[in-house]
């Protein structure tokens, strides 16, 4: 290989290492959010704040969003996907699908949805239902 090529090669990786390392997201320290500075993104059924998403030092990636749903409203259709998820009622009572059963839970309550297991929320009650929603990935979290 000559000179020429080699100093080519040598650009073209750096480049590419240099966009690899500028696309990967910055690791999340502490931090407090006010929850009247997050935007409200009003999507065809539900309004949601997204408050992280961002590798930590100890997990791939870290999510939290908020939901609110309209009375009768469901989030989305059952569904299942590799990464472990906590779900906490914030107001309202919500029907979620848990383990192959239908559960009615209200503020404070707090579920868990394992890793590839069948899982929904609608909300049940008279006005909006609001719930936090943390996601996590490490690892371990299966491949989709």
């Amino acid at each position: 290989m000559s000179m020429d090529s080699r100093l080519w090669l040598c650009a073209c990786l750096f480049l590419v290492a240099s966009a690899f390392a500028a696309s990967k997201p910055e690791t999340l320290g502490s931090v407090a959010l006010e929850w009247r500075d997050i935007p409200i993104q009003q999507e065809e059924v539900r309004a949601v704040r997204q408050f992280l998403r961002a590798p930590t030092a100890t997990l791939n990636e870290l999510e939290l969003h908020v939901t609110t749903l309209p009375a009768g409203a469901t989030s989305h259709a059952p569904h299942r996907h590799p990464n472990e998820e906590l779900v906490i009622i914030k107001e309202g009572t919500v029907e979620v699908l848990v383990d192959g059963q239908l559960k009615r839970v209200g503020p404070g309550s707090v579920v868990f949805n394992a890793s590839n297991q069948l899982h929904s929320l609608r909300n049940v009650g008279d006005g909006p239902a609001t719930y936090h929603v943390i996601n996590w990935t490490t690892a371990a979290t299966p491949a989709k």
